[in-house]
């Protein structure tokens, strides 16, 4: 069944991201951006849990999730909020996969973020690599700090 693969990947790698956040040993060195990086592992959080939010969560799920893409790159929060946030995230991400079935992958993504129809398999394939992208970036991130 695809919405379980689907389901149990997008939680791995949010368990990852908890597991990152939790390594940060001070809390500060998450909104620090080292010369050459363009953003702090905190706002990589906030832009990764509303991207989900709002892609998975809001377009297929239903949630009512606004995104706030400009306070993702540009705000700051609490440890304990990133916490809640990762947290709401992999809720989200389990409801929405333990309601749908495999046929609704084969279905038009509600929107064209890249400009052209896609399948809802095909966008979350994207969705996946996105994550693992800023993952990695997080943790390279946390290892120049730390």
């Amino acid at each position: 069944m695809m919405n379980d693969e689907f389901k149990k990947l997008f939680l791995r790698e949010l368990e990852k991201l908890e597991k990152e956040l939790e390594n940060y040993s001070n809390e500060d060195l998450l909104w620090q951006a080292p010369e050459g990086i363009n953003n702090s592992a905190g706002n990589l959080f906030l832009h990764l849990c509303g991207n989900l939010q709002h892609f998975i969560g809001a377009q297929l799920g239903g949630t009512g999730y606004e995104r706030d893409r400009e306070f993702e790159f540009a705000g700051k929060v609490s440890v304990e909020d990133l916490r809640n946030r990762i947290s709401d995230t992999k809720t989200v991400i389990n409801d929405y996969f333990e309601s749908v079935e495999d046929s609704a992958f084969e279905l038009e993504y509600p929107l064209q973020p890249f400009g052209y129809s896609m399948t809802v398999r095909y966008f979350l394939n994207h969705l996946l690599g996105h994550l693992n992208y800023h993952l990695g970036q997080i943790n390279y991130h946390r290892r120049i700090l730390s």
